[in-house]
């Protein structure tokens, strides 16, 4: 069973057993999100890397690029990225993360899906150097896409969220260890999404 979740407000959601969902479908005023959407499909530097699946390499079906603080680096699926650092749109983006979410931020995995098909399959953000319980902040600009999570015990609920463009989705507590999420195709979207995911790696936030 899948139980959307929309409103134009803030909405909370604790999930079993200590994890919590925030969400704002507006987080970045109005006249920034174009302009956002424009600046970071023109100017980051994306790359289609491999990522180790299966006991095989497969590029990933979407295209990332990772930027923070200096000596900064994540590994996750076989990859080790280096942070590139920050840029001035990303910075002024971290900082209403920051701001709405109440944490500190010294990265960002950036994503491009050119179009519903591409996607994110189901995972956690669950590496060591986020820490046991991590608080991910995901910022979302182009095309709306649908983002779902459901228990890693096998229980068939299903929570969906339609992440709008200047939306922030703010993952917190126990949720990783408990809750998996992705990001499924969309085959009738033609439309690029962008999506920013202000991560805390290394020292405590």
């Amino acid at each position: 069973m899948t139980r959307p979740v929309f409103g134009h407000e803030k909405t909370r959601l604790d999930l079993a057993p200590h994890g919590q969902v925030e969400y704002w479908p507006l987080a970045a005023p109005h006249s920034e999100i174009v302009d956002a959407e424009q600046e970071l499909s023109g100017r980051l530097e994306w790359r289609q890397l491999p990522v180790r699946m299966f006991g095989r390499s497969i590029p990933q079906p979407r295209l990332t690029a990772f930027y923070g603080n200096r000596e900064v680096n994540y590994r996750y699926s076989g990859l080790t990225l280096q942070a590139r650092p920050w840029t001035g749109e990303l910075e002024k983006l971290r900082r209403i993360a920051e701001e709405l979410s109440g944490r500190k931020y010294n990265s960002v995995l950036c994503n491009l899906y050119r179009d519903g098909r591409d996607y994110m399959g189901w995972h956690a953000d669950d590496e060591r150097e986020l820490g046991s319980n991590p608080v991910i902040a995901s910022m979302s600009f182009g095309a709306e896409r649908r983002f779902l999570l459901k228990p890693r015990n096998g229980e068939e609920e299903r929570i969906e969220f339609l992440l709008k463009s200047g939306s922030l989705l703010v993952m917190r507590g126990d949720l990783q260890r408990h809750w998996l999420h992705q990001l499924p195709r969309a085959l009738r979207i033609s439309r690029k999404r962008i999506n920013l995911t202000f991560r805390q790696i290394g020292a405590a936030a």
